[in-house]
């Protein structure tokens, strides 16, 4: 089956695995769109979470809008993000993985959808610029504007050519002008500061509305000059079709619903925000490049697409972190050569500052290879655990196991300074903003919580027996279980023949035995 042409083929996809709800009811898109959206992430199991699209959507002012709004349509849940992909759940990261390492470069058609209507010089205004879309308010009560949640910001390096996609927020300063919130390691950062230095503006587009392919691709950190659409193109299985902006010099998915073109001044900033962010807490006032718009592109009644994010769990975690985690898997397995079997960036803490890495390592060395390497390829991760094979890295009590019985302080844990701040609230006061921290400003702190030598045998049934017993739980009628790692006992090598043994004179009931061979060996004191 081909791969989604656009967001609308994605949206029956997501219907027809009754993964989408739609609102019908009139919603107000200031007050109540993103607070109901949230409750499912603050009041349901993940595998019950769905992307939901309102239908009736009025503004705080009664206003009345003509397009839908589509919300967690990429990552409500797994399942929703392996629809997203055009595979199971369990194939995300074995697709991601292929996707990077056969990238596909997109082709350039000479038009598309997303011309379909075009606002531009005299006709920019005409259906009263960013106010003819309806944006949400995120976090009600905090933010101080609606913002877009899922803007590709599409820039190209003013050197080479070579373009990058990336999402940040953009909060909504007029009809014709937005913010853009970009940390400095950023790629578009980057461009943005080659064009200061060669003295003229950041040309960009706005990308609202996708393939989740291309969604999929721009939250996700890959190597500076990488070619997201060529990522996409990989996780499609064929190119990604791109048109020519009107107005600056960028290429744009053919199928778009939306994109707003314009320039990035570099000769001045503007404060932005707060704004509600991934770490759980809203993100501070700071001084940021601004968006000044020269064209709105759109379809034919147009869908908005929003990404919902904030507190987490929510969709901005999930999105990030399965992304994140197939980028540093295959950077670590495949670019560094390390035994590294699962990366899990634990959704909890934003799917950021947090990394967990179960490996099979064959040498002490190789896990500070992955410690210090997933550093290198991660700025903002902050907290990096490696575990061995027979632990869960996505289940903290396994991992709080790990970390509690395999590792000693002053010989398994590193600190190292000079990390990115990022947007984590503990590295600076709300009222510092610090681009570039001194060495203290920020640092990671890396565990080997693998074993070191040959353990006593895990302190659980055998699986033979807990298999038995399972049986009969489930004869009995008992609740359904969810098995944790581990669920059975097993040796981890300091086990000797004579243990064994007497482990089976128990099992048998002839435990006297090894109590009468104990007295013999008795030693007197």
């Amino acid at each position: 089956m081909a791969y989604y042409k656009d967001l609308r083929e994605h949206l029956k996809a997501l219907e027809a695995n009754n993964k989408l709800v739609r609102v019908k009811k009139e919603i107000n898109k200031d007050r109540a769109l993103m607070p109901l959206v949230r409750w499912q992430f603050r009041g349901l199991p993940e595998e019950e979470r769905k992307a939901f699209l309102f239908e009736n959507v009025v503004d705080v002012k009664g206003r009345k809008y003509n397009m839908p709004v589509l919300v967690a349509s990429c990552a409500a849940s797994k399942q929703v993000y392996a629809i997203g992909m055009m595979c199971q759940p369990d194939k995300i990261i074995e697709k991601w993985t292929q996707a990077q390492l056969h990238p596909i470069e997109p082709r350039i058609l000479s038009d598309g959808p997303a011309h379909e209507e075009i606002h531009v010089g005299d006709s920019l205004l005409k259906h009263g610029g960013l106010d003819e879309f309806p944006v949400p308010i995120s976090t009600p009560g905090f933010d101080n504007a609606p913002y877009f949640s899922s803007p590709c910001w599409v820039t190209k390096d003013p050197e080479t050519g070579i373009r990058n996609i990336g999402v940040h927020r953009a909060m909504l300063k007029s009809q014709t002008r937005t913010g853009m919130q970009a940390s400095p390691y950023q790629h578009i950062s980057i461009h943005w500061r080659k064009c200061k230095q060669l003295g003229k503006p950041l040309q960009a587009a706005i990308v609202i509305g996708s393939t989740p392919a291309i969604a999929y691709a721009a939250v996700t950190k890959f190597a500076y000059g990488v070619d997201e659409y060529a990522i996409a193109g990989g996780i499609a299985g064929e190119p990604m079709e791109l048109v020519k902006c009107k107005t600056v010099d960028i290429e744009v998915p053919a199928t778009a619903e939306i994109v707003i073109e314009g320039e990035l001044p570099t000769d001045s900033m503007e404060r932005e925000a707060p704004f509600g962010e991934y770490t759980g807490y809203m993100g501070s006032e700071r001084v940021e490049p601004y968006f000044n718009i020269t064209c709105i592109t759109h379809r034919r009644k147009p869908i908005y697409h929003a990404f919902i994010s904030q507190f987490p769990p929510s969709e901005s975690s999930k999105l990030r972190g399965t992304g994140d985690e197939a980028s540093l898997y295959k950077f670590l397995r495949y670019d560094c050569g390390l035994p590294v079997l699962e990366v899990a960036r634990p959704e909890s803490c934003g799917s950021a500052p947090y990394c967990v890495i179960k490996m099979k390592k064959s040498h002490p060395a190789q896990v500070w290879q992955v410690l210090n390497g997933t550093i290198a390829q991660v700025p903002r991760v902050k907290m990096v655990v490696a575990v061995d094979e027979d632990i869960d890295p996505r289940d903290a009590d396994s991992v709080n196991w790990a970390i509690s019985y395999r590792a000693q302080p002053h010989l398994d844990v590193r600190i190292v300074q000079g990390m990115m701040v990022g947007l984590d609230p503990s590295a600076s006061p709300p009222t510092v903003q610090e681009e570039y921290p001194a060495p203290s400003g920020a640092s990671a702190m890396l565990i080997d919580a693998t074993r070191k030598w040959d353990y006593p045998p895990v302190s659980l049934p055998r699986k033979g027996f807990m298999e038995e017993a399972r049986q009969i739980w489930e004869e009995l009628g008992l609740p359904k279980l969810n098995p944790k790692v581990p669920w059975y006992g097993y040796s981890l090598g300091h086990w000797t023949e004579e243990n064994e043994e007497e482990a089976e004179l128990a099992l048998r009931g002839e435990h006297y035995q090894t109590g009468e061979k104990l007295a013999r060996q008795r030693i007197k004191v």
